[in-house]
């Protein structure tokens, strides 16, 4: 089974939705999506990921199912360096986090004081719960940290969603802490990134990333990926998203 998700186009959080770019980035998403062979395909509740799939699905006669558990990842923390204010838990200093090891542990990453006091682990446990059950109605029930693959099959699953929880259900897939996905990878907005199954022993099954953050379809087409995804490359470029 494939699964593949999607992230919205460049968004205007202000008012939960796309910006000029990110419909544009989600129409030449669109001729890439016609390609694709999907099956049964899901969305965020989110405005930019509904949006999104709205463009993204143009001409396929595709309606997605809508899941709460799918919107971005919601809990939030108060960041070591800026503890008067609340940020997303994946907003950490790379000085900051790296030092903390607890934080690269797949079992005990939420015990971290901050990671803690933000609750982050009770919602991560919601959102794996829900993703699995949503794989067990597809034939891959969860056992320890494999799946056995009662209903094996070539199906094409397609999220459309966001970074922050993409992130959650491949730490999940991968039996690794989150933090290692949301520090060390990057999706631009529009990006595809996908997880295909693999049976090397007849009902045993794990799924493996064959692409993450792909925007091919941006570069075919000539568009600049949008920078929301990242930070300055280098700290003197002022024209670059700063902390």
């Amino acid at each position: 089974m494939k699964l593949i998700f999607i992230r919205h186009g460049d968004p205007d959080y202000n008012r939960d939705g796309l910006t000029e770019t990110g419909v544009r980035e989600a129409e030449l998403l669109n001729a890439r999506v016609k390609d694709i062979k999907i099956d049964k395909c899901f969305v965020s509740p989110l405005g930019r990921a509904k949006e999104t799939a709205q463009i993204g699905l143009r001409g396929t006669g595709i309606d997605p199912v809508e899941y709460e558990w799918m919107r971005e990842f919601p809990p939030q923390i108060r960041r070591p360096d800026r503890p008067e204010r609340m940020s997303i838990c994946w907003d950490w200093l790379p000085q900051d986090w790296t030092a903390r090891e607890v934080l690269f542990d797949k079992d005990h990453w939420s015990e971290e004081p901050v990671m803690e006091a933000g609750g982050v682990r009770v919602e991560y446990d919601r959102v794996c719960g829900k993703f699995d059950e949503l794989l067990a109605e597809n034939g891959y029930v969860r056992d320890g940290a494999i799946y056995r693959a009662v209903r094996p099959n070539t199906d094409t699953l397609v999220f459309f969603c966001h970074y922050g929880v993409t992130c959650v259900f491949l730490s999940h897939l991968m039996n690794v802490s989150p933090m290692i996905l949301w520090q060390g990878i990057s999706m631009a907005p529009s990006s595809i990134t996908s997880a295909v199954s693999e049976e090397r022993r007849e009902g045993i099954a794990i799924f493996r990333a064959n692409m993450i953050g792909d925007i091919s379809h941006l570069y075919t087409a000539g568009q600049e990926p949008s920078f929301s995804a990242r930070f300055c490359e280098c700290w003197k470029n002022q024209d670059e998203r700063h902390d």
